[in-house]
């Protein structure tokens, strides 16, 4: 059995683009860099960016296109996959991740919409005793 996976979570570094293929499926294409950071040979800490070509299909095409635009956050799992093609004689490579799932960061803009607040607890405060009903509760009165 093969394994082609990949998974990465980082900021899109520039706004997706919306295409229409000829059958009519739309296919958007993003560019998302991860950063890391690693100790080089003199105990210092150094920066690593690298930057991933996505490539999304259909529906999620457009929600991708629709909600997110540069510097966002996505976490992107999808299939690696080279594509080859030649311009001027020279043959040319891109790799790119097709993704199978794409999932929304948090939103740090002003258009993002209020977190919603929490509804009024009905479960006792810690330490605090239940409030239970004066009455006896009659077995036949609970529905199962």
């Amino acid at each position: 059995m093969y394994l082609n996976k990949a998974m990465v979570y980082g900021n899109l570094t520039r706004d997706p683009e919306l295409k229409a293929l000829p059958s009519g499926m739309n296919v958007c294409s993003m560019s998302l860099a991860t950063n890391r950071k690693y100790k080089d040979k003199d105990g210092n800490y150094q920066d690593a960016v690298d930057y991933h070509n996505i490539t999304i299909f259909g529906k999620q095409a457009e929600s991708t296109s629709q909600y997110l635009k540069k510097g966002s956050t996505a976490y992107i799992e999808g299939r690696l996959q080279t594509r080859s093609w030649e311009k001027d004689g020279v043959k040319q490579y891109r790799t790119e991740i097709i993704a199978e799932r794409v999932q929304f960061g948090p939103r740090k803009d002003a258009d993002a919409a209020p977190a919603p607040k929490p509804a009024a607890s009905t479960t006792p405060a810690a330490g605090e005793a239940p409030d239970y009903p004066e009455e006896e509760i009659d077995p036949s009165d609970i529905p199962f």
